[in-house]
Order: structure tokens, then C-alpha cells, then sequence
């Protein structure tokens, strides 16, 4: 099941879910939009390698916006901060992202119990397209969580996306064991 509205309000009363900033008029029937934050990152290899560290640059999104390329992985970051303590937050495009051919994860649209941060976003498009700062560009929705969470995500000793941050972070693959 996904939370409603209703219950998304109660549990970040509660403190299980915290979203800042917060404004209300995001919150839809069973889910809460995030917007662009202003940092873009591309990788400076033409070819990445699972086992290395792929270095990035960081760029600013002007105030005219930025036209993304096909053919390129710009990995973004949610303007918001958030923690989820009690339920598995999924991060999905929102329908009018979708429209203008922008995907805004390859893979990685599911959360764990305790992620506590900024969302690290990997956009790719289908044709050139402008992006702005601040747009809106995915949605959170929530998932109750069946049983108790022994290992949440902010307590591993091995999470490699634990540290806070405004920008986004590359692929920390090279730091698992293979």
C-alpha cells in the first residue's frame, strides 16, 4: 500500500518523515513533488568504469535554464532534503517530466528505511529539452514497511550516500567488494 495525503501528514508530525523545505501545496493525494535543485554534474570520461572512480564536474543551472543533450547522463539533485525513518520512499518522474522525454533515474528510484539526504537524480532525455532550477521534477510516494527494520540505511557503517549534501554525488560502485 502507499500512503494517502492524510497519512504522509500524520507521519511527518510524527518526525518518520521530514522533507525540507516543506510546503504544503506539494502534497498530492498519496505523494509530494520535489523540485530541480540548481546543481548539475556530468562525468568527464567518455567511458566509465565500474571499478574506478569516475570523477565528475559540477555546474550550475543558469537562470535561463539549461538545454540537456541526448546521449548524456546529467545526474541533478532534488532541492529537497529528506528523511525517511518508518517507510520506503520511491522517487518516480512526475507525468509532465515524463512528457518532455525526461527520465529522471536510470535505476535507482527506491529509497531505504533511514535514507536521510538530498536525492541524487540520473537524467537522461529523448530530444534537447530546457530545464530549469526549481522545476518540478519528480514525486516522492511512500511505502509501510512490513516487520522491524534492523540495518536503516543512516546507521550502515558501509552506505556510501550517507553524507549531506546540495550537489550530486557520483556512482560510489568502486567502493563495493567484486
Amino acid at each position: 500500500m502507499i500512503l494517502s495525503d492524510s497519512r504522509i501528514l500524520e507521519e511527518i508530525a510524527a518526525g518518520n518523515i521530514v522533507i525540507e523545505p516543506y510546503d504544503r501545496k506539494y502534497l498530492g493525494s498519496n505523494s509530494y513533488d520535489v523540485h530541480l535543485g540548481k546543481h548539475l554534474a556530468i562525468y568527464n570520461d567518455n567511458v566509465l568504469d565500474a571499478r574506478k572512480h569516475n570523477q565528475i564536474s559540477h555546474y550550475e543551472i543558469p537562470e535561463e535554464g539549461l538545454v540537456i543533450q541526448p546521449g548524456t547522463l546529467y545526474l541533478g539533485v532534488t532541492e529537497e532534503y529528506t528523511e525517511t525513518h518508518a517507510h520506503v520512499p520511491f522517487l518516480e518522474g512526475k507525468s509532465s517530466t515524463g512528457r518532455l522525454g525526461i527520465d529522471i533515474h536510470a535505476t535507482a528510484g527506491k529509497g531505504d528505511v533511514g535514507f536521510c539526504n538530498t536525492w541524487t537524480l540520473e537524467i537522461s532525455c529523448v530530444h534537447p529539452v530546457r530545464i530549469y532550477a526549481g522545476m518540478p521534477i519528480g514525486q516522492l510516494i511512500y511505502f509501510p514497511v512490513d516487520g522491524e527494520v534492523i540495518n536503516k540505511y543512516n546507521r550502515k557503517t558501509d552506505a556510501k550516500y550517507n553524507t549531506r549534501t546540495i550537489k550530486p554525488v557520483e556512482s560510489m560502485m568502486w567502493k563495493n567488494e567484486f
